[in-house]
């Protein structure tokens, strides 16, 4: 069971300072700035499924990997143990689970309790929260809520239209939504995508499938990673164990957002750079173009990481691994056919075509009893939303790690609660001036196609003060810690 909170006898509603939706890394790190920095806050973190993790309890498909590193997505109250900033996923939520033990945040957390609605009462200044569990209905009241719930629908992947899917007699299989223990052994498998996704999933497969083809409409750029830190080096063992991490972070947050730079003012360059990386690295019998020829320049699309050049190894060492770029003609029973007349054998097929955009984890959210539609609004210092009172919605970085941006807000969250408290008020609404925000920011910077189909129902951001979109680490935590949490918010007792 979570907290115990404040029992409301007329209504049977338990009542709480904060409600945290989801135990995965935003609402973890979330529990813990509210215990360690505002201790007597009374929390509770309702969790839909049975354990912790979020997206890394949610996918199991065969290499699931962390995207950016370990050093800077863990904790920065708990650094991340391993030499590796490359990590998969089962590690990934032991080492959640563990922190959430052994700081005491996991006896605050209710699983199998799936919120269905918040709604926010301007009379009580209060929200009651709406949730499913055990086939029942029950009502939690507080005075914060904070979504931790991800950017995309963990129910329902993204649909994308394939000719001829329906008539393929073989196995289909969407990465977020892998059958438990299914074996892809001696199979001949196709992996439609480019992204992430299929990068993972082609050398971790490649290892007992009988063929394994990655078939992209179009190429993304790949970068090979040194998967060990400077951790280990002979330098850094002698440090003490706080300054070593903290020097680890630090490295990693300022080295990534110094290549996300590089990349955003010298496009050509970087795409020189990586073409000629990728070169190095291809077996002879599979060309660079136009496998590897992005359309685009990097970050317009998030670039995708092999930890120690395994996909390029596989490319290399396995001659039944393949890409195939074009556009599918149609889905045979038997297999794949090409515009271009090339087809592909296959005993399964992998649709790892992105994922479903949705913010705020389906919980639907009123004010007063008026609907909320997120589309069109703005986001106050990316976390609060238009006109809706006391709630936060985490949100991380699509070229960082998440874990940076999430702790941004809890930073802000904590400094708000302190300052409400100081001032004697109950009620902070985000309000956009008179004079508007001088234009408008998408809240997804990036021009994936997943991106694009969920444009309407995504909030967005302005081109001035609060409402500018959080795109810098280092500037977005100090922010956090020290910066502006008066202007574009309205108080009220």
């Amino acid at each position: 069971m979570g907290s115990t909170g404040l029992q409301n006898k007329a209504h049977g509603a338990e009542t709480f300072d904060v409600i945290i939706v989801g135990a995965g890394i935003s609402g973890i790190n979330a529990a813990y700035r509210l215990q360690s920095q505002l201790p007597g806050t009374t929390f509770t973190i309702l969790e839909g499924r049975g354990n912790i993790g979020g997206t890394w309890d949610l996918f199991r498909y065969p290499g699931i990997r962390s995207d950016s590193d370990l050093f800077t997505f863990g904790f920065q109250w708990e650094p991340w143990p391993y030499d590796n900033p490359i990590a998969e996923g089962p590690l990934i939520r032991e080492y959640m689970k563990s922190c959430a033990k052994k700081h005491g945040i996991d006896r605050h957390i209710r699983f199998h309790h799936k919120v269905q609605a918040a709604d926010w009462s301007t009379a009580a200044s209060q929200w009651t929260l709406t949730a499913e569990h055990d086939g029942q209905t029950q009502e939690f009241r507080s005075n914060w809520v904070v979504l931790g719930t991800g950017y995309y629908d963990y129910e329902n992947p993204l649909k994308t239209v394939i000719p001829g899917l329906g008539d393929f007699r073989g196995k289909i299989i969407h990465p977020q939504h892998w059958p438990e223990d299914y074996d892809h052994s001696g199979k001949k498998i196709a992996i439609i995508g480019s992204g992430a996704t299929a990068v993972t999933l082609l050398p971790a497969l490649s290892d007992t499938a009988a063929e394994v083809t990655m078939v992209q409409r179009s190429p993304t750029y790949i970068i090979s990673y040194m998967n060990r830190s400077p951790k280990s080096s002979c330098v850094t063992k002698f440090l003490p164990t706080y300054v070593n991490a903290t020097w680890i972070r630090m490295l990693y947050s300022w080295g990534a957002y110094a290549a996300v730079l590089f990349t955003k003012y010298f496009p050509q360059c970087s795409r020189y750079i990586l073409t000629k990386l990728v070169m190095l690295q291809l077996p002879a019998r599979i060309s660079h173009s136009p496998h590897f020829e992005p359309a685009y320049t990097p970050w317009q699309q998030r670039l995708c990481l092999a930890p120690d050049g395994d996909f390029f190894r596989a490319l290399r060492e396995k001659e039944t691994t393949n890409v195939i770029t074009g556009h599918i003609d149609t889905v045979t029973e038997n297999g794949i056919r090409m515009k271009d007349g090339t087809t592909l054998d296959a005993d399964v097929i992998v649709t790892a075509t992105g994922l479903r955009m949705r913010v705020g984890g389906k919980v639907a959210v009123a004010v007063d009893g008026e609907e909320v539609v997120w589309g069109g609004r703005l986001l106050w210092q990316g976390t609060m939303i238009q006109d809706v009172p006391n709630m936060m919605f985490v949100i991380g970085y699509v070229d960082a790690s998440w874990t940076l941006g999430a702790d941004s807000t809890a930073h802000l969250l904590v400094r708000l609660l302190k300052h409400m408290k100081a001032k004697n008020v109950t009620t902070a609404i985000p309000r956009v001036p008179p004079g508007g925000t001088n234009g408008f920011r998408k809240f997804f910077p990036l021009e994936s196609s997943y991106r694009q189909a969920a444009d309407a129902a995504l909030p967005r951001y302005g081109n001035t003060g609060p409402w500018l979109p959080k795109i810098s680490p280092p500037w977005d935590s100090i922010v956090g810690k020290w910066g502006d949490i008066i202007t574009g918010l309205h108080f009220a007792s």
